[in-house]
């Protein structure tokens, strides 16, 4: 069951964990919906096509490539500061861990996709073509979404992602999906950005 379902809120949760061996040091934790205002996809085609959907229109967001050959590239972002409503990772805690789950509604044309996720700025107040392709700050292993994660949650671990943000001092942990061009990569993945129950969600345990 997804952690938003368990606490049964749809905001951010503030929680006081066990002391960590005396003093004024203890761990918190905070979940954060994405800002749906913000996320997006864009879509390439050869050679210089570019198609960008805001999720806040289309309600979920695509990455991978599909059967026409357009490489789609999705974008999230979770504000740290609280400005979306969500919970406060203050700019000095140190991060333990850190994770997002996100709702697959849909994998098309192959069985597993395998998936890089970089920790990379773009604009909040929308994406840009340049945005596509733009370095990344830190990049993740690759891991695969499969055919059984279609109408599931899945957790993906981004406590480096998330450590790097907090050491360059981001008000943001903004990600980018995409496909990871091993031999035999192939796949178009769809993730719910829709409804609070299935849109995406951050939690970060930090210690202060």
């Amino acid at each position: 069951m997804r952690k938003i379902g368990i606490l049964g809120i749809v905001g951010a949760l503030a929680l006081i964990l066990a002391g960590c061996g005396g003093g004024d040091h203890h761990n918190a934790v905070i979940i954060s919906l994405s800002d749906q205002q913000v996320d997006g996809d864009i879509g390439f085609t050869a050679p210089a096509t570019f198609l960008i959907s805001q999720a806040d229109a289309t309600r979920n967001v695509f990455y991978g490539v599909d059967s026409g050959g357009t490489e789609f590239r999705a974008f999230l972002d979770f504000p740290l500061d609280g400005s979306n409503g969500g919970g406060v990772v203050p700019l000095n805690a140190v991060i333990v861990s850190a994770d997002i789950e996100v709702f697959v509604n849909n994998l098309s044309l192959s069985s597993s996709t395998p998936t890089l996720l970089d920790l990379v700025p773009f604009p909040v107040t929308g994406l840009t073509s340049a945005d596509f392709d733009s370095a990344p700050l830190l990049t993740r292993s690759s891991f695969d979404i499969l055919q059984s994660d279609i109408n599931n949650f899945v957790r993906i671990d981004v406590t480096s992602l998330m450590a790097e943000a907090q050491r360059l001092g981001l008000t943001n942990l903004q990600l980018r999906f995409l496909l990871d061009f091993v031999p035999g990569a192939a796949g178009l993945v769809e993730l719910d950005d829709g409804a609070a129950g299935r849109a995406p969600l951050l939690t970060v345990e930090y210690r202060r």
